[in-house]
């Protein structure tokens, strides 16, 4: 048994994962492809329909929230889902070598590297590890420029509104970086949905689109 082709387009595969998402917040799973034929039919290969770029969080995990199942997703994660050479190369390969047609940039409420990169702006901030410095000081402008446009103290940023804001800027920042994932939106061949997973709710809440896929009200 060998696991079959089949590419969705980017709206079509983006219509599934939703309806994945909303089996999830009712609690009406169904756990698909994950048996042990499942297993022996990708020994051949793997024909992924989307790439979840996430934060490393434990809570928002992509295959259970979007009820997917094994060879569904390619899934690439670091704390605060921030933009690295490590993971344009995932994307890129996500992109043109497996041929996903759809680009998922998955934030998530109450993220610990957004919480990290306010706190950090503090005058008595605790210095922190070196690795996680360089992790999250991408993030720290967006706090910045959140809280100017608020009017208030970088320290006191409404995190919900910091996460907001880096998700989009990080869906600016892949377009930017990579070519490759830029000229396959512009030619319809992949869709980009930014989103932010609700931790009560389980909920993913679009907030921005790229490319044929679209969203009523984003």
């Amino acid at each position: 048994m060998t696991s079959e082709r089949i590419r969705l387009s980017p709206q079509q595969a983006w219509d599934r994962l939703a309806a994945g998402n909303a089996r999830f917040v009712e609690g009406t799973l169904l756990h698909p492809r994950q048996s042990a034929d499942r297993r022996r039919e990708l020994t051949d290969g793997q024909h992924p329909h989307a790439v979840v770029f996430g934060c490393s969080d434990s809570r928002p995990a992509s295959e259970i929230v979007f009820d997917e199942g094994l060879g569904d997703m390619f899934v690439v994660r670091n704390a605060g889902q921030v933009v690295s050479p490590s993971m344009v190369g995932s994307i890129e390969f996500a992109v043109a070598i497996l041929d996903v047609p759809l680009l998922v940039v998955l934030g998530h409420e109450a993220c610990g590297a957004v919480r990290a990169a306010i706190d950090s702006t503090r005058p008595d901030a605790p210095e922190l590890p070196p690795h996680v410095w360089r992790l999250i000081a991408p993030v720290v402008p967006t706090v910045h420029r959140v809280a100017r446009t608020a009017g208030t103290d970088p320290a006191q940023a409404d995190a919900a509104a910091v996460g907001r804001e880096h998700l989009c800027e990080t869906v600016a920042e892949l377009l930017e970086a990579s070519p490759l994932v830029a000229e396959a939106v512009t030619a319809g061949r992949l869709g980009i949905v930014g989103g932010i997973y609700q931790l009560g709710e389980g909920t993913v809440v679009p907030h921005v689109t790229e490319g044929p896929v679209t969203i009523a009200g984003v």
